[in-house]
């Protein structure tokens, strides 16, 4: 079996996934990293003592991917690039009969919305070709979806509420700035947020609806609910559902940033003409704020995602809550990038690892929580997220 992996994506997560991947040697025998920006590859090259190879790709285009694909000859393909460029590289990895993962759901460019509609329609058609897709392999979605799994096994009969709760407390000293791609980030936050409960889906203005939740090694922080995608699956996959939600913090700083800027128009994703020159508002805001891979030196403090999830065990009700806390300065130590690309990036390697090791195997389109959580988990205490569950009262 080729045990060779190609990595397309060379930006914060990218470097944690390299970093990852080269720690364990064992799984990944040949390792190649590719990216639109050569140099970044031949940075993360040099800081891995040469131990991978290295190539230039447009993952916007599927005969380039193609090409490179070929070449490379990998047994799958771990796709950190822009959630913009899922879909090419799925019909690539399609094309070449080659496995894939990824670690966040496709966005239109157009369209400030992501969903799983279009990579889930990919399914039969993989099933024809023999490989595997797996999706949202990063923290969330992707470990709390194995969160939920894990729960469904082993502490619960039926679940009936999920919250979803994800907390950077860390501060990197600048008015503002954001801890992943600028462009996604924002679209992210300035979005309606949406929750699911007995079986529809309900609609909020966005950031409406707020609570303080008392985060582990954290602290009291406002949590506001979000739509995120990893709720999209989780509603098909966990038995009993009533009702799941998704809460983020933000700080009162960020929040009155994004609102003006939002006010005047700055994160518009439509074309304007300034000068005789069409820009998009969005795409001049990402270009003027910090690069998100920059802040690894000066981000201090902690991360605390997880979820809690309550419901029923041998008819009695049950809630626990399960979740992992990352250190910014700690995770800058061991892959110089901080806590929010080295939550993404080390289940994103943990997912490859179980699928070339094949204890992560089938055909078609899988989400996370499809999959068994139990060797996920115990990789999650190995790789350096380690997890914690508490029982809370129901």
């Amino acid at each position: 079996m080729n045990e060779g992996i190609l990595i397309i994506g060379a930006g914060g997560v990218g470097r944690v996934v390299v970093h990852k991947c080269v720690q364990n040697l064992d799984t990944f025998k040949k390792i190649t990293l590719a990216s639109r920006t050569l140099s970044k590859c031949e940075q993360l090259q040099k800081e891995v003592d040469g131990k991978i190879d290295i190539a230039q790709v447009d993952a916007d285009s599927v005969e380039e991917l193609v090409e490179l694909i070929q070449k490379v000859k990998p047994f799958m393909v771990l796709n950190i690039a822009l959630p913009y460029q899922d879909l090419t590289i799925m019909e690539a990895c399609l094309r070449t009969g080659v496995h894939y993962l990824d670690t966040a759901n496709y966005e239109h460019p157009d369209t400030a919305k992501f969903e799983y509609k279009e990579q889930w329609a990919y399914d039969e058609k993989y099933k024809q070709k023999g490989i595997m897709g797996l999706l949202g392999s990063g923290f969330d979605p992707g470990v709390t979806n194995v969160f939920c799994a894990y729960a469904q096994k082993h502490y619960f009969d039926e679940i009936h509420y999920i919250d979803i709760l994800d907390c950077n407390a860390g501060d990197h000293g600048y008015p503002f700035a954001t801890n992943f791609n600028p462009e996604i980030n924002l679209r992210e936050v300035s979005a309606k947020g949406r929750y699911w409960e007995e079986g529809k889906w309900i609609e909020t203005k966005p950031l409406e609806i707020k609570q303080v939740w008392d985060y582990p090694e954290i602290g009291p922080k406002d949590s506001y609910l979000m739509y995120h995608e990893e709720m999209e699956s989780l509603v098909k996959h966990i038995k009993g559902l009533k009702r799941i939600r998704f809460f983020m913090t933000f700080g009162e700083s960020y929040l009155t940033h994004m609102r003006c800027l939002e006010n005047v128009g700055m994160l518009r994703i439509d074309e304007i003409e300034v000068d005789g020159c069409k820009v998009v508002p969005l795409h001049v805001l990402k270009a003027l704020l910090p690069d998100p891979a920059s802040l690894g030196p000066r981000t201090v403090g902690k991360t605390n995602i997880g979820i809690v999830a309550e419901g029923l065990k041998n008819g009695k009700r049950r809630k626990i809550y399960i979740y992992n806390v990352c250190d910014h300065q700690e995770a800058y130590k061991e892959t110089k990038a901080q806590a929010v690309s080295y939550t993404t990036g080390v289940p994103a390697m943990i997912g490859a690892k179980l699928m070339v090791e094949g204890i992560y195997k089938g055909k078609g389109v899988y989400n996370l929580e499809e999959m068994d959580p139990d060797p996920f988990m115990d990789e999650l205490n190995k790789q350096g997220l380690p997890w914690h569950v508490e029982e809370l009262r129901a």
